[in-house]
């Protein structure tokens, strides 16, 4: 199958690999000529606009777009929507507030053009490991593209089957979903980044504990290797993921983790995330603290701090920013 791939940033450029890989053909689009032409070495057919890119595409056409949520994705949406025609489909693959897809849709709808929104996650890694994905859009556009996200994916694995799950979607246990109409997609992923603020928190907070019992008196004084705890977490423990393997590899590159200074961005979905919960009064605490937390690295830092960006490097290849107040 062949799709336009518009934004070759971290996660664009891999995606449009991992597609070629399995024998798709891609059409690759970025506003910096670099990515284009890198990809046009591995296979890909580069375009200098989006107009030519759209032109590029075989009949009924697809691009995808991997751009930064807010106007960078906005514009690329509205633009593609007036190049392309009746039933074609644009995807917004990136971390868009899915308000704003429900409305794209809606606008989309009038000239027949199809929107899929596709929450990504996979980071960096995505490439060998594959994307979780989780889809929001109409069944028809949804259908028509499951062979990228068959390839996307990364399938079943090694993963035991979940015991009970006859009559359940058998795509989740290839690592994707249809969760429903416009913004539906986005929003499980929305939901799906605040549990992670969470997650990444009682981490770092956990393993704060364990580096301060240094300071403890006397015979509570313990000089814990936290490289060998995470390790050893690691395996068979209750409370192993992805995320402490990524813990286990910063630590074992830099115990104190004085590589990273601690200063932690949130890239939106954990605000989401709360917003929704209040809209529909569920209660999340744990969310919640986890966000302010965040807020709280920008004006003091701690070794919990600094866990927590390297987390975020690890997954997602996020770099501290250099201008800090």
């Amino acid at each position: 199958m062949q799709l336009g791939m518009v934004g070759l940033g971290r996660m664009g450029a891999n995606l449009a690999r991992r597609l070629m890989r399995n024998g798709h053909r891609c059409v690759v689009f970025n506003r910096t000529r670099g990515p284009v032409d890198a990809l046009a070495r591995e296979g890909a057919v580069g375009s200098s606009s989006l107009e030519d890119l759209v032109a590029k595409l075989d009949k009924p056409r697809a691009a995808w777009v991997m751009l930064p949520a807010g106007q960078p994705t906005e514009n690329t949406v509205s633009e593609l929507g007036r190049l392309m025609d009746q039933g074609e489909i644009v995807i917004d693959g990136g971390n868009s507030f899915y308000k704003d897809d429900i409305r794209r849709a809606q606008a989309l709808q009038t000239r027949g053009i199809h929107y899929v929104d596709v929450g990504t996650s996979g980071g960096v890694w995505g490439l060998e490991r594959g994307y979780c994905m989780m889809i929001g859009g109409d069944a028809e556009a949804v259908l028509r593209l499951d062979p990228i996200f068959a390839a996307l994916a990364p399938g079943p694995g090694n993963i035991p089957r979940t015991p009970g799950r006859d009559g359940h979607d058998p795509r989740a246990e290839s690592g994707y979903i249809h969760c429903g109409p416009s913004g539906s997609g986005h929003f499980v992923k929305m939901v799906h980044n605040g549990i992670e603020y969470g997650l990444m928190q009682a981490y770092a907070e956990g393993f704060s504990i364990l580096g301060a019992a240094a300071e403890r008196p006397g015979a509570e004084r313990y000089e814990l290797d936290l490289a060998d705890v995470a390790e050893v977490w690691r395996r068979g423990s209750v409370i192993s993921s992805w995320l402490l393997d990524l813990t286990a590899i910063a630590l074992a590159a830099d115990s104190k983790l004085e590589g990273f200074d601690g200063y932690v961005e949130d890239s939106g979905e954990g605000r989401w995330t709360l917003m929704a919960a209040i809209e529909s009064a569920v209660p999340a605490n744990v969310l919640s603290a986890a966000l302010y937390a965040r807020f709280r690295s920008r004006e003091e830092r701690s070794f919990a701090d600094r866990m927590l960006s390297a987390m975020r490097k690890g997954f997602g290849g996020h770099v501290e920013p250099k201008a800090r107040g």
